[in-house]
């Protein structure tokens, strides 16, 4: 999807967000409206420019509805992408790469979600079950914490990834959201003992290696080189993306695979990195998908930062925090800044890389942002 001519070809030029809560009372759509606006404001650029959107297929605010009340023009490429989480980095790498085909010349990206207020998606029992489902729902695997709880546990087994290496990843997200006025955590630290003695969600994963239920919204803008520069920010270039399905892959679990902790980010970063001018030693500061905790150390390995088996590790003597190895989710992630399918990511690597974070850090020209590991994924890799 992503090959050499989508390379520095474009940027994204604006930003948006709505508040985050556990609770808004504003509609999905309302919602989706102020971000995107929001976004577009951003960037200087009026709404009826907007020729490309991109979003997920689990977005519940479609593209006429959008168009109509924000006040598009015409629309010559729309696009949604599957599987929750692991679409996030897709809806702007689907965007980069219309424009650069050009098939557009501004584009869209957006989430809004009540996951905090409404149902979730695997409580319709009137809906038949896909495939992989009707092999783990009916035995107990029910949610999304019960499938990963699986694959940790092995994780755990066979590399000896311990609670302590967990908390580190959730302590890192916590101290960022610490630092974050817009985060849902702000103004709740994390201690190892509220962790350690947390009620468990889904053994081994507890309370706080889960990320947050929330409402809330967020949109960027994308548009090629060119016009770029004329934007009122200042542009952050997509230099890579891609998108990875593994073979013989099967969700969560991974049953089918050969080896189970080898997922979808492994798939992906072989392709990000086989198209980019940059390496993992090369990257300043990363937002990688959080919905559970031990999606960081598996994503850690995907995308090269360290060797098979040593995610867990790597997450010791302060390597995620400001100033460690590899700083980590610097808005508090999924885990604790807000859950949107991860899309409050890709603009925390948009502020990393205008100087504009709440937890900046200095002199960061490069960011890696990646959607869900343990799903069908896609990444970024993001250059000012």
């Amino acid at each position: 999807m992503a090959g050499p001519g989508i390379k520095d070809a474009t940027a994204i030029v604006g930003i948006g967000q709505t508040a985050f809560a556990r609770h808004l009372a504003e509609d999905e759509k309302t919602l989706a409206c102020r971000a995107v606006l929001a976004a577009l404001d951003d960037a200087g650029i009026a709404p009826a420019e907007v020729d490309g959107l991109a979003s997920y297929t689990m977005e519940e605010t479609d593209e006429v509805e959008l168009a109509k009340a924000v006040g598009f023009g015409d629309l010559t490429f729309f696009s949604k992408v599957g599987y929750g989480g692991g679409g996030s980095c897709a809806t702007v790498a689907q965007l980069a790469a219309a424009i650069a085909a050009g098939q557009a010349t501004v584009g869209v990206a957006w989430r809004s979600r009540k996951r905090g207020s409404g149902k979730r998606p695997w409580t319709d029992t009137a809906v038949q079950l896909p495939t992989p489902a009707q092999w783990t729902r009916p035995f107990g695997l029910l949610r999304p914490a019960d499938e990963i709880a699986m694959l940790t546990r092995r994780y755990m087994h066979e590399y000896g990834v311990s609670r302590d290496h967990l908390f580190n990843v959730a302590l890192a997200c916590r101290n960022r959201a610490n630092q974050n006025p817009a985060a849902v955590m702000y103004d709740r630290p994390l201690t190892r003992e509220m962790y350690m003695t947390s009620r468990w969600i889904s053994e081994p994963l507890c309370l706080y290696d889960n990320c947050l239920e929330t409402d809330g919204a967020l949109a960027c803008v994308v548009v090629g080189r060119e016009r770029a520069r004329d934007c009122a920010t200042r542009p952050v270039y997509v230099h890579s993306a891609a998108q990875g399905l593994p073979a013989q892959h099967h969700g969560m679990v991974n049953y089918w695979n050969d080896d189970p902790l080898t997922g979808p980010a492994w798939t992906a970063a072989r392709h990000l990195w086989k198209h980019a001018d940059l390496t993992p030693q090369d990257v300043d500061v990363a937002q990688i998908y959080d919905a559970f905790t031990a999606l960081i150390p598996l994503s850690l390995e995907g995308y090269g930062f360290c060797a098979r088996g040593e995610g867990g590790a790597f997450t010791e003597q302060g390597a995620l925090e400001i100033g460690g190895r590899l700083p980590v989710n610097t808005g508090g992630g999924g885990l604790s800044e807000a859950y949107v399918h991860g899309f409050n990511l890709v603009n925390e690597g948009v502020k990393q890389l205008r100087g504009t974070s709440t937890a900046q850090i200095p002199g960061a020209t490069t960011c890696l942002v990646t959607a869900g590991e343990g799903v069908p994924t896609s990444a970024l890799l993001l250059r000012s």
